[in-house]
């Protein structure tokens, strides 16, 4: 039986839609529309959105004029064919805007989101070496501490027990090491050893890429290991041929303060994905961009990267993303979280800093991270029973406000965190209110789980 809600209902739970939700034991607020950094419900109520979304993909906020006019220009001109047996003006225009904004990338492929683009990352990978007659290279070795997506290929691509339940059967049999933190290897040599281990027991020759995050989005909100940790990461590039794969999705197009999150840093990626951002939460696109040298490779050898989905290309998401940058560059954008970023840090800071169940308060740009301890010792991870992260977010909701809490206590590498990422637009005013927001529901949660340990852990 098919279920309608009514166009007035406050919240909608499983068992009033036809819907299959994310959460099947929840009852979801409906959202009617959103403006800037704010969303309104069909209850009258008024959210501040400080992740973008939800999801860092809104990260111009609801509403802006340029970007509808754009969708509805490209809605007026050709909408779609597929990128098979066109190519396109906007294509064409986005991908020479990108090269020319990402230090070493020669060439972009589009797709319509992060998972795509991951596991083009591979797919590219993979070719490269195949076509230059590396055919037994295929293992990609990456942090465990990640995420990279949502299809099979990209969740074989973190060592996430608890994230890849029950899929194990579907996965591949990729290589990881244990990420370079501040609690378990604050110098990245830890790390660096781990990755010579793995390359000496599976054979440098089998490795085709290295696959990471430059700066951590849900997995480690705001984290970067050092630059120790890039520099032995380029050594070991150049020694043993593997690529080294950058996921930018959440990070790039601005959020960190530059254009690219791997800017600055003492490596330059060989591939690059990117997504979120790049259509602004309007319009559905990613894509995976590359340095000459990878393409040269299947230039000079099979002339061919048949790998795609539907609307790769496309010249209405395209636009969309044409317009996006536009309004970034216009507007300032990357400058503004570049100039505000370090200010923003010290006030999240200092909001949330001094509470027992905060440990550590980090990030770059508009890409900040809470990460919660156990509050006995100020440095354990937090046992899960505690349910921080769910307390967190469901106070911020309570508090009409938007964060996004992860709890991968059972990987063992973290413990609850929480993503700070407001829309790049957001004002110092709106700023303000999410971490006044934000610092008040943290308050509220810390004396909460103090109180639960106090009387022996009784939830």
């Amino acid at each position: 039986m098919a279920h309608q809600p009514e166009g007035d209902q406050v919240t909608i739970d499983a068992a009033s839609t036809s819907v299959f939700p994310k959460f099947l034991g929840r009852a979801y607020p409906n959202v009617d529309r959103g403006r800037g950094v704010w969303l309104h419900t069909t209850g009258g109520r008024r959210i501040l959105d400080a992740c973008s979304g939800g999801a860092m993909a809104a990260g111009l906020g609801h509403g802006v004029e340029e970007i509808v006019d754009a969708a509805a220009a490209g809605l007026g001109g050709i909408v779609y064919y597929y990128a098979h047996h066109f190519t396109n003006l906007p294509q064409e225009e986005l991908a020479a805007r990108l090269v020319g904004l990402a230090p070493g990338m020669a060439r972009v492929r589009f797709l319509s989101g992060g998972s795509e683009a991951n596991e083009t990352a591979v797919r590219l990978a993979r070719q490269y070496h195949v076509d230059r007659g590396e055919s037994d290279r295929w293992r990609v070795i990456s942090p465990a501490q990640a995420y990279h997506g949502a299809t099979m290929a990209t969740l074989s691509l973190v060592g996430r027990p608890d994230l890849q339940a029950p899929f194990g059967p579907y996965l591949s049999e990729h290589l990881h090491i244990p990420p370079s933190t501040a609690r378990f290897d604050p110098t990245g040599q830890a790390a660096l050893d781990a990755l010579d281990e793995v390359l000496e027991k599976a054979g440098p020759e089998s490795v085709a890429a290295f696959f990471c995050e430059p700066v951590s989005a849900a997995s480690l909100p705001g984290y970067s290991p050092p630059s120790s940790f890039w520099e032995g990461l380029a050594e070991r590039r150049d020694r043993h041929g593997f690529l080294v794969c950058f996921d930018e999705v959440v990070s790039g197009m601005g959020r960190t303060g530059s254009w690219f999150a791997y800017e600055g840093l003492p490596i330059t990626p060989d591939i690059v994905t990117i997504g979120k951002l790049l259509g602004g939460g309007y319009f559905p696109l990613a894509a995976t961009m590359c340095r000459e040298p990878v393409y040269d490779a299947l230039a000079g050898g099979s002339k061919d990267f048949d790998l795609g989905h539907t609307w790769d290309g496309a010249p209405l998401s395209c636009a969309v993303g044409k317009a996006v940058v536009d309004y970034i560059e216009s507007h300032g954008l990357v400058e503004r979280v570049a100039r505000r970023g370090p200010g923003l840090l010290e006030e999240l800071r200092a909001a949330v800093g001094d509470y027992a169940i905060v440990g550590e308060v980090r990030g770059r740009g508009f890409l900040l991270g809470i990460e919660y301890v156990d509050p006995r010792d100020g440095t354990s991870i937090p046992p899960g029973a505690l349910g921080i992260a769910g307390r967190i977010d469901t106070g911020a909701l309570d508090n009409d406000l938007v964060v996004m809490s992860t709890h991968p206590n059972a990987d063992g590498y973290a413990g609850d965190q929480t993503v700070f990422a407001p829309a790049l637009t957001s004002t110092d005013e709106e700023l303000a209110q999410m971490i006044g927001r934000l610092e008040s529901v943290v308050g509220e949660v810390d004396k909460t789980v103090r109180d639960i340990l106090a009387n022996g852990g009784k939830i």
